[in-house]
């Protein structure tokens, strides 16, 4: 059987892309012989390394010895065919790349600029596959009905939970299912510091430990007061459950409030603490919060201890299923993409 060949544009290059990018390179081998499916990266773009373009396609290991002589990519080898400096929409339309990938740094209130590039993308008949969870949680029925309309594909499995498949699971996997409720540990920081309190730390040296480690930003806001978490919710609601609900009708409350004495308190009642993101559909309303929960330790997610993230879906035929896995870091995060570039 003859190999197809799946072009890519990259748009951003830092940890997640980079990642992906070596993950490309080294089941490349696999994925011709096992899928008769062949990658190549033909375009990649950020603000600060440069952008690269050639049709046949870039060699990865020379992306990155390029970087490592000075963070960019001024030292890649010139060919024929290779363009240099494109700016993001034209190298995302005027390519012949068949997927963008879209890791750009993009501000969650806005979803920009990974909204632009979403939009120009489908709207040039090219699938878009990406981890940024603003354009999901702003603009998922507008980037939906764009692919449709053009005959391509919007994915975003990495949005949630990194390469652990929450979205997979409850679109495909629970098909036929009517999902009544999701509750989920979504937000690997805050799970590690409420484990690190629960072992004595306190919240201020807890959360120091998660940005000594990487796991906190040096503001760690978005995390610790749930709105990255609340942005999963709006993700999960919408286009696992059908919700349609916006950001401002989520409740939402952080733990930087909890004490070493509330988590005292909730081990010697053989209880836990953890930030919990919600969405349940009854008697035909729908309510959606993210808030720390004192959970029993028979609740399975009372269980997911460190960066690991959980969700629940309640379902009408199975009952409770719960799936537990990495939600946080590169390769994690890659995963989730390369699962969505194969689907497509």
């Amino acid at each position: 059987m003859k190999n197809t060949i799946h072009r890519i544009a990259l748009i951003g290059f830092g940890t997640v892309g980079q990642s992906l990018a070596k993950i490309i390179a080294a089941k490349n081998a696999d994925l011709k012989q096992l899928r008769h499916t062949e990658l190549r990266i033909v375009a990649i773009a950020t603000p600060g390394k440069g952008s690269l373009y050639h049709p046949d396609g870039l060699d990865i290991s020379a992306l990155f010895t390029a970087l490592e002589k000075d963070g960019t990519f001024a030292g890649y080898p010139d060919s024929a065919g290779l363009e240099r400096g494109m700016d993001n929409l034209p190298l995302i339309r005027d390519t012949n790349a068949d997927t963008v990938v879209e890791v750009s740094h993009t501000d969650m209130n806005s979803g920009q600029p990974a909204l632009d590039h979403c939009r120009t993308a489908l709207a040039h008949g090219k699938n878009v596959v990406t981890s940024n969870k603003g354009p999901v949680a702003l603009a998922y029925a507008d980037l939906s009905a764009l692919a449709a309309a053009n005959g391509v594909r919007f994915l975003f499995e990495s949005t949630v939970t990194a390469g652990t498949p929450s979205l997979r699971l409850a679109r495909r996997a629970l098909a036929g299912n009517e999902i009544t409720e999701m509750r989920g540990i979504l937000n690997g920081t805050t799970n590690f510091i409420l484990s690190e309190m629960e072992a004595g730390k306190s919240y201020a040296d807890a959360l120091a430990q998660a940005q000594s480690l990487g796991y906190a930003e040096a503001d760690p806001t978005a995390d610790v007061e749930g709105i990255d978490a609340l942005a999963k919710v709006l993700i999960i609601a919408n286009t696992v459950m059908g919700c349609a609900l916006k950001k401002d009708e989520i409740s939402c409350r952080g733990i930087s409030h909890l004490t070493a004495d509330d988590i005292a308190a909730a081990k010697a009642a053989g209880k836990r603490w953890k930030l919990i993101g919600q969405v349940k559909k009854a008697g035909g309303q729908t309510t959606a919060s993210v808030q720390p929960v004192l959970l029993p330790l028979s609740d399975p997610l009372a269980q997911v201890m460190g960066t690991t993230n959980a969700v629940t879906y309640r379902t009408d035929l199975l009952g409770d299923v719960t799936l537990i896995g990495a939600g946080a870091g590169g390769i994690e995060t890659a995963a989730g993409l390369l699962a969505d570039i194969l689907a497509i």
